[in-house]
């Protein structure tokens, strides 16, 4: 009993000193930063040496400061697929991020989306009317502004929301500088590319993604997002799709991150995605 005990402790002072020394790694990272324009950056850094999370890691944020020139907004096909930068460029975005889940063989969301007011595209509920982990939160932006918000548990919940667009996404990692619960679903626990949208400390919005699926970037859990989102001083934070295609795009260089899609590191191959969010001019 006494040595159950002993190992138990071992354990838990290891895990603890390893969580410790990931968050000193990351707050000592030097990031490269780009100026994209007007209160906003693009941030990158590559922890390789098995550095972060005992893996490599390849992490992008584009940090936006809420300007009166800058707004966000949704872009998106009903029933059809197109690319990250596509959307981008089509809607003469100064950024584009991938957005919420979709129908991979016949393109469009399976989750609800809103947009200028008018409803695209609707839930796909999974068996038993039951919502799935990624329609129990949204992103609403109203007058260009964007927020995170929670499900309350309501049929119609989306529907009420107050804005012009919403999108439903997930799951829903922190809220109100809270840890939301995640269970041990494999989705959840297993390390895969990442994409993410966080609200910070200080009222600004972050585009995230965590490459994966490579020896250069081995991709986080969710667990591990929530860390680096904390970490990241984000109050509010939520998963978007993820896997192959994650994949974050600006007007000047195009993609930035390395989707994982194609097999290859490097910016060539997207995934076609069927909605987007977009950071615009005003």
């Amino acid at each position: 009993m006494r040595l159950i005990v002993v190992l138990t402790f071992l354990t838990l002072n290891i895990a603890f000193a390893s969580a410790q020394t990931d968050s000193v790694i990351f707050k000592r990272i030097e990031w490269d930063t780009k100026r994209l324009g007007p209160g906003i950056h693009l941030k990158q850094a590559w922890f390789r040496g098995k550095s972060l999370f005992k893996s490599n890691q390849f992490i992008s944020v584009l940090e936006v400061k809420a300007r009166r020139k800058t707004k966000f907004d949704l872009a998106y096909e009903p029933k059809q697929k197109r690319t990250t930068s596509d959307f981008g460029s089509d809607k003469h975005a100064i950024a584009a991020i991938n957005g919420t889940f979709f129908d991979v063989k016949n393109g469009g969301s399976v989750d609800f989306i809103k947009s200028d007011g008018q409803i695209i595209n609707e839930n796909r509920l999974e068996k038993g009317d039951k919502r799935a982990r990624h329609q129990q939160a949204a992103l609403v932006i109203k007058d260009g502004k964007l927020s995170i918000a929670e499900w309350d548990g309501s049929a119609d919940w989306e529907k009420k929301l107050d804005g012009e667009d919403v999108m439903l996404t997930g799951p829903l990692l922190l809220h109100d500088n809270k840890q939301v619960a995640l269970d041990s679903a494999s989705f959840n626990v297993l390390r895969h590319p990442r994409s993410a949208v966080a609200i910070t400390d200080n009222n600004r919005v972050l585009l995230i993604t965590v490459d994966g699926r490579s020896a250069n970037s081995a991709g986080v859990s969710l667990f591990e997002l929530r860390k680096i989102l904390r970490w990241l001083h984000c109050s509010d934070g939520v998963n978007l799709d993820g896997g192959g295609s994650t994949t974050l795009w600006e007007s000047k260089d195009g993609v930035v991150n390395y989707p994982s899609d194609g097999g290859k590191w490097d910016h060539k191959t997207q995934r076609k995605v069927a909605n987007v969010v977009l950071v615009k001019r005003k």
